[in-house]
């Protein structure tokens, strides 16, 4: 594969990047769950991150939309450092993220949880709603407005008045998705998207992946243990075990890697990938 071909699918030599993760290196007293991890996401794409339990895949999530701060190394978001930047700060810069365990306000609707995504833009203070200052009002409006025209494009009308609670798992992850993208990110990190799901619920998935990073002019990096769901959609893959990137490539690559077999696939798993 010539090198166009592969900047092209989101090899390291694709330009420009959104995110450049350079030399992270993240401990929690003497345990390393990152080290001296390095990666290049170019602006469209969608790139996987994989590898076996305890491999410091979220952890590496955590760093990047930061919850955590790394004690080595460097992030540049669009250009700019976010190492250091409380979690709301990256967010409102254009990063958002899921969570392995789905993170809604059960008890409130659908269409809730969706306006408080929305709140991250809002330019009236907390309490200008509390006085029912006119600006404030039609702002809230317009977030209302903004949040159910979310719900439907991501086919949640059936569940807007519904709490966050009631909805079936599929939905809930969707309805997650919806929240983190009524932030109006550029870049967004899904964890672990498909845990959960079956086999339909898995391909339809990998089309809403692809249906969502085109809709919303998105750059997606997904954290997956489905190997179908990763080679059908990913079109860039890195690999972490320990920590520690031992592998990175195309699709066709990762999955004929000796290492990465022996670590994470294994030859049953790739049968069915």
């Amino acid at each position: 594969m010539n090198a166009s071909t592969r900047a092209a699918a989101g090899g390291t030599n694709a330009a420009p990047a959104i995110l450049e993760v350079n030399d992270i290196t993240m401990r929690f007293g003497g345990v390393v769950a990152v080290n001296s991890l390095s990666m290049r996401i170019p602006e469209g794409s969608v790139t996987g991150l994989i590898g076996p339990n305890g491999a410091g895949k979220t952890t590496a999530f955590n760093v990047i939309s930061g919850f955590y701060t790394p004690q080595e190394g460097e992030i540049l978001f669009c250009g700019k450092r976010v190492n250091g930047l409380p979690p709301h700060r990256i967010c409102k810069a254009g990063m958002a993220r899921t969570f392995q365990n789905i993170r809604l306000f059960g008890h409130e609707t659908a269409l809730e949880n969706v306006m408080i995504g929305c709140h991250v833009r809002r330019k009236s203070q907390w309490w200008m709603p509390i006085l029912g200052l006119p600006a404030a009002r039609r702002e809230e409006a317009d977030i209302r407005e903004r949040a159910r025209v979310l719900i439907h494009r991501l086919g949640l009308d059936a569940y807007a008045d519904e709490k966050a609670s009631s909805l079936p798992y599929g939905a809930q992850r969707r309805l997650e998705i919806a929240r983190a993208l009524a932030t109006r990110p550029s870049f967004l990190l899904l964890d672990e998207p498909a845990a959960g799901m079956n086999p339909q619920e898995s391909s339809e998935l990998m089309h809403f992946i692809r249906h969502i990073r085109d809709e919303f002019d998105l750059t997606i990096l997904l954290i997956e243990h489905d190997m179908k769901v990763v080679m059908g959609v990913c079109q860039y893959i890195w690999v972490l075990e320990y920590g520690e990137c031992i592998a990175e490539g195309l699709p066709d690559e990762i999955r004929n890697n000796p290492r990465v077999i022996e670590a994470y696939l294994g030859e049953d798993m790739l049968q069915h990938a």
